[in-house]
Order: structure tokens, then sequence, then C-alpha cells
């Protein structure tokens, strides 16, 4: 089976070429012959922060977002910020107590806006597919009528990979999304992470804060032989965020707990498929 030199793509998961005689996938491809100014990605995001002196940051209780606050408070030192988790019905415990206890370290006033998306849940385990799109693009649009609701024009997340070749993307009614941990490595995260009472919880699969992605993955794995996340992982080793030995564990097929197992599978009234 070909495997990128690159990243850790290979055959299963997207089209691989033969360049100079090394295997190279089709994202990779397309970075190398459209590579982003890293530079320019640093400068554009150092200088739209200097206009944000009021912003939502979207705030799951994990270690992304966890760092993306820790950066707008402590670091650009915005004056009004507002924490804002959206509960999707199945957050992590101990997510919820993590977001909590950094806000509250932090200084900074934290909300919950309860939703339910068992209907995606559902619908992932069901057909083995991944519900990650359907719910960030809910949750993000959540948050977006929240910020034209309540005034705020910004909105803070805890992407690592840029919007092409910029760390912001105007959002419907004007709101501006920036990915602040735009480029930022696993290892300076996890070193801001260690210096704030964050607890990171031990779930299967990519997430620090989601009961449904383990079990989603184990469905998607033992249906198509890898994860679904896998390109996703891919990208951050091809932008040099993730190096490939973290990446190739972090793509293997997930051993979910067997009581989160079954209190997902219960609550989604899919017994029938433990």
């Amino acid at each position: 089976m070909l495997r990128c030199s690159l990243c850790i793509n290979d055959e299963r998961i997207t089209k691989i070429f033969i360049i100079d005689g090394r295997p190279v996938c089709k994202e990779c491809k397309a970075y190398l012959e459209h590579p982003p100014d890293r530079e320019k990605i640093r400068r554009e995001l150092e200088e739209i922060m200097k206009s944000v002196d009021r912003a939502v940051v979207a705030y799951s209780g994990g270690k992304d977002s966890t760092v993306a606050l820790y950066l707008a408070k402590e670091h650009y030192k915005i004056p009004e910020l507002k924490a804002v988790m959206v509960d999707h019905g199945f957050m992590a415990k101990e997510a919820i107590e993590n977001a909590r206890r950094v806000a509250e370290y932090l200084g900074v006033p934290f909300e919950v806006i309860k939703r339910d998306y068992s209907d995606i849940f559902r619908d992932a385990l069901l057909k083995a597919k991944s519900p990650c799109r359907k719910c960030s693009k809910r949750t993000m649009e959540t948050l977006r009528k929240y910020a034209l609701k309540n005034g705020y024009k910004y909105i803070i997340t805890g992407h690592e990979i840029p919007f092409g070749h910029h760390p912001y993307m105007l959002m419907s009614g004007g709101v501006i999304q920036v990915r602040l941990l735009s480029l930022m490595t696993e290892e300076e995260r996890l070193k801001i992470l260690k210096s704030l009472p964050f607890k990171l919880p031990e779930l299967p699969g990519y997430t620090s804060n989601c009961l449904i992605l383990g079990p989603a993955l184990e469905r998607f794995w033992e249906k198509h032989g890898y994860s679904f996340e896998h390109r996703r992982i891919a990208a951050l080793v091809r932008y040099g965020l993730l190096d490939k030995e973290k990446a190739l564990k972090k793509v293997e097929k997930p051993k979910v707990p067997k009581e989160q197992k079954e209190y997902v599978y219960r609550r989604l009234g899919l017994e029938h498929l433990l």
C-alpha cells in the first residue's frame, strides 16, 4: 500500500501520486504547489487581534479551546471576553468541569448553551460515518447567532489549521471567526495547558471533551478499516504541527470503554447495535 512520504495519508484515504520518485498524496501535492505563507498568516493574525475588543470564545472545555481562551485573555488581553460552550448533550463531565475551572481561574465569564444533537449522532452511528462536520457546523451557527444577538463581532476558536491562507473567515451577518491557534504546534499548546488547572480526560479518539467521537470512530473503523479523522490528522503533519509517530497513533482504532459505549448507544436508542 502506498503511503504519502510527507504526511500519513495512504491509498485508502486519497489519491497518491509519484513525484520525483516518491509517493505524495493529493493534499500534499496541492500544499506543495500552493504553500501557505506562514509569516503572512501570523502577521494577519496579529493584525486582526489588535482590533478585537469584544469576543466570544467557542469554548468546548477541550485542550485546544482552553489554550485559545488563555491566549485571548492573557496574551492578547481582550478587554471583554465571554467563554461560551455549546453542550450538544454528550459532552464529557470532565470537559464541563475543566471549562468551569479554567474560566474561573482566568476570570472569564462562562455560559453553557444546551442543545440536543441526538439526530446527528444517531445517524452517524447507524450509518458508520463521521458526525464531526455536521456537529461543528451546527455549533458554529449557534455561536454566530449568539454573537449577533449579543453584539459580538468576533468568535475565537481553537483550530490549528488556518482557513487556507488566512487565519480568519467572514461569516454571515458580519461576524468574523478567528482561528487563534493557527500554525501552533501540539507541543506549544501542551506547554500552555500545563500552566492551567486543566485535567486531561482519558477519552478514546482525538478528543478531550466528547463522548461520541470514540464510538463513532470505532463504528467507522469496523466498516472502512481506517479513521475518519485521518485526513485532519494528516493535515497537522503536513503543516508541521504534529510528528508522524504521534499522528499514526492518533488514527489507530480506538479502545472504547464498555461503560462509555453502553451509555452512548442506550441514550441514542441504539441498544441493538451493542
